[in-house]
C-alpha cells in the first residue's frame, strides 16, 4: 500500500494571542507545521496532503517550498470535516494517516509501529496514558480491553472522565474504510462538530479491529495551544538535539543550555561547547574544537583544533586549522581563514581571506580585502572598503606589519614585507620591504587656554 498523510492545520489557535497562524509559530527557527511535514517526508511511498484554513494564504505563502497538495478547509466544522476535504486525494488501496500540524515532536519510528496496525480488517490508533487527560478524548474500552469507542471530554460521562488513556486523534487507516465512515459522520454532539474519532465506534459496530500503540514519551504527542506549551517543546526538542550530539562525542558543559536551530554536516570528536552557544543553518565542526560561553554559529565551517573564545559570532564562514577567535569577535559572510589565524577582540571580518599565520588581534574592521600570510594588523585598523556608492579592494601582501590606528583607503595594495607607522592613512600603495607613513607635524601651543564652563 501506497501511504497517504493528510495533516490538518486548519486551527485558529485563540490561546496563542497571536495574529499570525498557530501552525506557523515556531520551534528551533522552523514552523510547527514544517516539522509535521519533514517527520512524514521520511516515511517512504508517501503523498502528503496539507488541509488548510484559518490564515491559510499566509501559511501557503510562509511555507510554498514544501511538496505537497494544499486543500482548503473555508468553514471549521471539526476534524472529520478537515479530513473530508481532502477525501479526493484518497485511494481505495492506500494506507491513510491523520496527523496534525500542531504536533510538531511525533517521531518516524512511532508512526512507522502505527502503520503496522492497519490491514484490510484493522485500523491503527494512536494513544497516550496521561497524569492529567484533562481536555482529551477519552479511550472506552471493554472489559477484555477492546476498543469500543472514542468519547470527547464535553460529551463524556463522569465516570468516562476517570480514564487516563487519552486519544492523540493521530489515526492510521484503509482508505476504502476511511471513505465509507466519512460518508456516515454525523455533528449531533455538545460543539456540534464533525468528529473523526467516531470512526472508531464505526470501526468497532462493523467487526473491524482497533489496534492501538502509544509513544515512548508523551511529549512526542503534545500539540501546541498556548505559549507556554510552545516553550516546553522547544526545551524539550533542544534537550534532544543535545542528547544527539553528546552521542557523537561532543562534551557539552551544560546539556540544557544550547539550541540548535539546524543540522550538522559533520561533527568530529573531542568538540567541547559551553553554555548558551547556538548553532542555525548547517555546520561542519572538526576535532578538538572548542566554542566559548554566547557563541552563535551559523553555516559555518570550522577546522580541526580551532578555539572559539567566547561572545563571537561566525555566520558563513571559514576557519582553518588551529585558528583562534575572539573573544568578541564577528566573522561575516565570505570569510575565509586559513591555518593558524588569530582574530581577537572585537574585530570583524567580512567577505575577506586571511591567509596562514596572519593575526588581527584588536579592534579592526577588515573588509572585501586580500590578507597574506604572516601578517601583523594592529588595533584600530580599517580597510576603508566603501565610498557610499562602491566597495573596493584591499591587499596586503605576506609579512606585512600595519601600525595600529592605521586606515587603508581602498583600492590600495601593501607590498609584501612593508611595514605601515602607527597613525597612518594610506591611499596609494606602498612598497614592498619599506616603511611608510603618513602623519601631519605635531605641534603644541604654548597660549593655548582650555575652555571654561560658563
Amino acid at each position: 500500500m501506497d501511504i497517504k498523510t493528510i495533516i490538518l492545520a486548519a486551527g485558529q489557535g485563540t490561546r496563542m494571542r497571536s495574529s499570525k497562524p498557530k501552525v506557523l509559530h515556531k520551534i528551533a527557527d522552523r514552523a510547527l507545521l514544517h516539522h509535521v511535514y519533514d517527520t512524514s517526508q521520511q516515511l517512504d511511498n508517501n503523498a502528503i496532503v496539507i488541509v488548510y484554513g484559518h490564515g491559510g494564504e499566509q501559511v501557503k505563502q510562509e511555507l510554498d517550498q514544501l511538496e505537497a497538495n494544499w486543500v482548503e478547509q473555508k468553514q471549521q466544522l471539526g476534524t472529520g470535516h478537515a479530513v473530508q476535504q481532502a477525501e479526493t486525494f484518497i485511494n481505495d488501496q492506500d494506507k491513510v494517516l491523520i496527523l496534525y500540524g500542531d504536533v510538531p515532536l511525533l517521531k518516524k519510528t512511532t508512526i512507522e509501529q502505527l502503520l503496522k496496525n492497519v490491514s484490510d480488517c484493522s485500523i491503527g490508533l494512536l494513544t497516550v496514558d496521561l497524569d492529567n487527560p484533562t481536555g482529551y478524548g477519552r479511550i472506552v474500552r471493554s472489559e477484555q480491553g477492546a476498543v469500543l469507542k472514542i468519547v470527547e471530554e464535553k460529551d463524556a460521562t463522569e465516570e468516562e472522565k476517570l480514564i487516563v488513556e487519552g486519544n492523540t486523534g493521530i489515526i492510521a487507516t484503509p482508505g476504502n474504510l476511511l471513505k465509507h465512515w466519512l460518508s456516515r459522520l454525523q455533528n449531533s454532539n455538545a460543539q456540534n462538530e464533525f468528529y473523526l474519532t467516531d470512526i472508531i465506534e464505526m470501526a468497532v459496530k462493523e467487526g473491524i479491529e482497533v489496534k492501538t500503540n502509544q509513544p515512548e514519551s508523551q511529549d512526542e504527542v503534545l500539540g501546541v495551544n498556548d505559549r507556554q506549551q510552545l516553550a516546553h517543546l522547544e526545551r524539550v526538542y533542544q534537550l534532544e538535539q543535545a542528547c544527539k550530539i553528546m552521542a557523537m562525542g561532543v562534551t557539552l558543559r551544560d546539556p540544557s543550555r544550547i539550541d540548535v536551530r539546524g543540522t550538522f554536516a559533520s561533527l568530529g570528536q573531542d568538540i567541547e561547547v559551553d553554555i548558551n552557544v547556538l548553532f542555525e543553518g548547517c555546520n561542519t565542526i572538526g576535532n578538538n574544537v572548542t566554542i566559548g560561553a554566547n557563541s552563535i554559529l551559523k553555516n559555518a565551517v570550522i577546522a580541526d583544533d580551532v578555539v572559539i573564545l567566547a561572545n563571537c559570532i561566525i555566520e558563513d564562514a571559514v576557519v582553518g586549522a588551529g585558528s583562534r577567535i575572539g573573544p568578541f569577535a564577528r566573522l561575516r559572510p565570505q570569510a575565509q581563514l586559513a591555518s593558524g589565524v588569530h582574530i581577537g577582540n572585537f574585530v570583524e571580518i567580512k567577505k575577506s581571506t586571511i591567509d596562514t599565520g596572519s593575526k588581527i588581534n584588536h579592534l579592526s574592521y577588515i573588509g572585501d580585502a586580500k590578507i597574506g600570510s604572516k601578517v601583523n594588523i594592529g588595533a584600530g585598523t580599517i580597510t576603508c572598503n566603501y565610498d557610499g556608492v562602491n566597495k573596493f579592494n584591499t591587499v596586503i601582501e605576506d609579512d606585512a606589519f600595519i601600525g595600529s590606528d592605521t586606515q587603508l583607503i581602498a583600492p590600495v595594495t601593501v607590498g609584501k614585507g612593508a611595514t605601515i607607522g602607527a597613525g597612518s592613512t594610506i591611499t596609494k600603495d606602498t612598497p614592498a620591504q619599506q616603511l611608510t607613513l603618513s602623519r601631519s607635524k605635531q605641534i603644541s601651543m604654548k597660549a593655548w587656554q582650555r575652555p571654561e564652563k560658563q
